[in-house]
């Protein structure tokens, strides 16, 4: 969960420099930290996903209100490989170009949103 924090303070600092790419990768990367840190402290010994909707599944046999999260792992889901390889996207943009303020605002708001409901609903 340390890291899952640390992560998304990276991704807001990376907003704030205008690498938006940059942003909505670690915004994911913090998400899926705190999903698994949720797993793990509820026994799972071994999580192979980097989906947030997958993770969000699995949490959701333990706590239902993880469903809740839905449209958050959706989003967060489409930014994995997107922001990091050129060839992720279509046309001529590298990741660098492509991404927006408004698509690294949207993600820091949903891995915010997933990092406040995992330390509501677990005992880390």
């Amino acid at each position: 969960m340390v890291q899952a924090e640390a992560d998304l303070s990276a991704a807001k600092d990376s907003c704030y420099s205008k690498h938006y790419n940059w942003s909505c990768f670690q915004a994911q990367q913090s998400a899926e930290k705190a999903l698994k840190a949720y797993l793990y402290s509820n026994g799972y010994t071994s999580v192979i996903t980097h989906s947030i909707k997958e993770l969000l599944r699995e949490c959701e046999k333990s706590e239902k209100k993880f469903s809740d999260l839905k449209s958050d792992a959706v989003l967060l889901d489409t930014f994995y490989i997107a922001t990091r390889y050129p060839n992720g996207l279509g046309g001529e943009l590298a990741p660098s170009e492509y991404y927006e303020k408004e698509d690294a605002q949207k993600c820091l708001n949903s891995a915010g949103s997933i990092l406040n409901n995992v330390k509501k609903f677990s005992k880390i």
